[in-house]
């Protein structure tokens, strides 16, 4: 009677709430070897202005998540499908706002610093070998269930005393040449450094 179940895919429930992103981990080769490209996100911007990031956005409807990273890329950076190889995927992040972050590595040719000013306040590159031999700095924020005013806490065990789950979430700092590499950037960097190997 259940046999469909053998065939069928399991999703993360709520799944469809999740709002999704791509963003694209780009490897510059130099002369002493490879280096991973960062964008400071323009002032002018209203979300994380200032913020240290890849290039990347949200994904737009019918758009495959490794089309958004490629074609956010291309406008950041202002380059052409020939300046850029893609490689592959890459393990995503989904934050505790349901905020999922899918990346990828990809490489840049004949790229000369060139960016996009509405959405990019500058540029810089860090050595591959900088995260491969770096540990980054951790910190914790506490997280924990807030019940709004209209929660019907008459209809639960324990009321408004219930024992919510209580937990934390692991933050990460990167420290490179008066560049400060934190938060989700740096938690993908952490969590695929191993996948990047050259």
């Amino acid at each position: 009677m259940f046999e469909y179940l053998k065939q069928r895919i399991p999703k993360r429930i709520e799944e469809e709430k999740e709002r999704v992103s791509a963003v694209m981990i780009p490897l510059i080769k130099k002369q002493d070897g490879y280096h991973i490209l960062f964008e400071v996100r323009s002032s002018k911007l209203r979300h994380q202005p200032g913020e240290i990031c890849f290039p990347g956005g949200k994904r737009e409807h019918g758009e495959s998540t490794m089309e958004t990273a490629i074609r956010e890329t291309k406008e950041e950076l202002l380059i052409n499908d020939c300046d850029l190889k893609l490689y592959g995927a890459l393990d995503y992040f989904l934050s505790p706002a349901k905020v999922r972050i899918e990346p990828f590595l990809g490489e840049l040719f004949h790229y000369n610093g060139q960016y996009s000013t509405d959405e990019v306040d500058s540029v810089f590159t860090v050595p591959l070998s900088f995260f491969q031999e770096t540990k980054p700095s951790f910190y914790y924020n506490d997280i924990s269930i807030s019940p709004r005013e209209d929660f019907p806490f008459e209809e639960i065990p324990g009321g408004k005393n219930y024992p919510w789950a209580k937990g934390s979430y692991e933050v990460c700092f990167y420290r490179y040449d008066k560049h400060i590499i934190w938060g989700m950037t740096a938690k993908l960097l952490l969590n695929n450094i191993q996948y990047i190997r050259n």
